[in-house]
């Protein structure tokens, strides 16, 4: 089989959908074809990472995805790219009926396209196809979380991507502080801050920061969930949480170790790049982040990489746990074959080779020791003394959590993001111009239902 590479404009204008990238057809041996299909062909656009290490893997899976059926074609097309964000743009393309047949998703955005009606509701081909011991393999909390409150089923997992702190060993020396452990409270987080933060400690003789964080929807519902608040109320999505008490604190401690105390940068203090990169310029000393950037990391750095659980909140210990899930475009004319695509790349073979390839912890927990057996065989001097368990702390001892969803997460979120832009970004205001957000949030979801 070739595999031939076609333009966006070509494949629209050949294949009445949206796509780009690498035409590439696939399959698994042992999957049924789809119900319906007597040798027609099928066209569809799968859209997936931009990834370096995405490419080659998906182009030697999707081939033999293509062994088992031979009808369906499926062309590859990376993510978008560009100032407008992935998620609009998707959006953007779902709303003029050009959108990918597969695609993946994420975070407050999956949500929002599920809400907007652009997601398939999966439940009858889950109902039909899948056993009780495959979606036992997945994690209840990621699982139940690709769910509208209605019912609607618009996605499966793909990968379980949990947070933990990162830090630079080589600092932590330098500066003779003792590592991070599961026994840290916020008390200890900010005393290390304060400690690593120095005026010229950087290795371009410029200023290192304790930490950074990153500004969106549920790193924030992170913090929060450990004041013991929350963003969305769980016993009504129409309600908004963002300005109580709980959730106030939550962010002013965030607000004030930026501006106040000046121990974790902000995006301007990091010149806009992303959080792990200023982390791997050694000029913030520890990160939050997830195991979805271990590859990154641990390809770049120039220095030791030490990993722990996420420090235990005032109120509990929490940590996030991503949504990532896969999902079909409701408008899509090949349902069927979109659907056996879904399974084989939430199946057990593609995970393992996600785990491979990118070092993705697999949604499945069946697979999760081979991950940890790839990283050490990948990086074994980098992975030597590290605690590679804290990325499942948080679901081997029944803290994760995951996104809250709104009733109108289109709305929630932007409200939510402009006032955080102001107060954490931009240092502009204080946290009580989240009290007026809420009340905007509020009319927003009573307006949509």
């Amino acid at each position: 089989m070739k595999n031939t590479s076609i333009s966006r404009r070509d494949f629209l204008r050949f294949a009445g959908a949206a796509g780009a990238g690498i035409a590439l057809s696939a399959c698994t041996p042992g999957l049924n074809r789809p119900s319906g299909s007597s040798g027609e062909e099928v066209q569809l656009v799968y859209q997936d990472a931009r990834a370096e290490w995405y490419l080659p893997m998906i182009q030697e899976r999707l081939e033999q995805f293509h062994a088992a059926h031979p009808n369906i074609h499926v062309f590859y097309s990376p993510e978008p790219e560009g100032s407008q964000s992935k998620e609009e743009k998707m959006l953007a393309e779902m709303q003029a009926g050009t959108a990918p047949d597969v695609f993946q998703g994420c975070c407050s955005w999956f949500p929002i396209w599920a809400q907007q009606g652009y997601t398939l509701d999966l439940r009858p081909y889950v109902e039909a196809d899948l056993d009780r011991s495959t979606i036992e393999d997945w994690d209840p909390a990621q699982y139940n979380a690709l769910f509208t409150p209605d019912g609607l089923q618009y996605g499966l997992p793909k990968y379980h991507g949990a947070l933990a702190l990162y830090f630079n060993k080589d600092l932590f020396d330098r500066y003779h502080i003792t590592y991070p452990d599961d026994s840290w409270s916020h008390d200890d987080y900010l005393q290390a801050m304060k400690q690593l933060t120095d005026d010229t400690g950087g290795p371009d003789g410029g200023k290192l920061w304790g930490s950074q964080t990153y500004i969106s929807w549920d790193r924030i519902q992170m913090h929060i969930n450990g004041w013991g608040g929350h963003l969305v109320d769980p016993n009504d999505p129409k309600k908004c949480l963002l300005a109580e008490k709980e959730a106030l604190a939550a962010q002013e401690w965030i607000r004030a170790r930026m501006w106040d105390d000046q121990v974790m940068a902000s995006m301007l203090d990091g010149n806009n790049l992303w959080p792990d990169d200023v982390f791997l310029a050694e000029k913030i000393a520890m990160l939050e982040d997830g195991s979805w950037r271990l590859k990154h990391i641990l390809e770049k750095a120039n220095f030791r990489v030490g990993v722990a659980p996420f420090p235990s909140g005032p109120a509990r210990r929490v940590t996030l746990a991503s949504t990532d899930g896969f999902g079909i475009y409701s408008g899509t004319k090949h349902p069927e074959a979109a659907w056996e695509l879904v399974k084989f790349l939430t199946g057990q073979e593609f995970g393992r080779a996600m785990a491979k390839a990118g070092l993705l912890q697999p949604a499945r927990a069946s697979i999760v020791d081979d991950w940890v057996g790839f990283i050490q065989a990948e990086y074994p001097d980098k992975t030597k003394d590290m605690n590679i368990g804290a990325f499942a702390d948080g679901h081997r001892n029944g803290y994760s959590v995951v996104a809250e969803v709104a009733e109108n997460m289109a709305e929630a979120t932007r409200i939510a993001n402009a006032a955080w832009d102001k107060i954490f970004t931009l240092g502009q205001a204080p946290v009580d111009i989240l009290k007026e957000a809420a009340q905007q949030i509020d009319i927003a979801q009573q307006e949509k239902g």
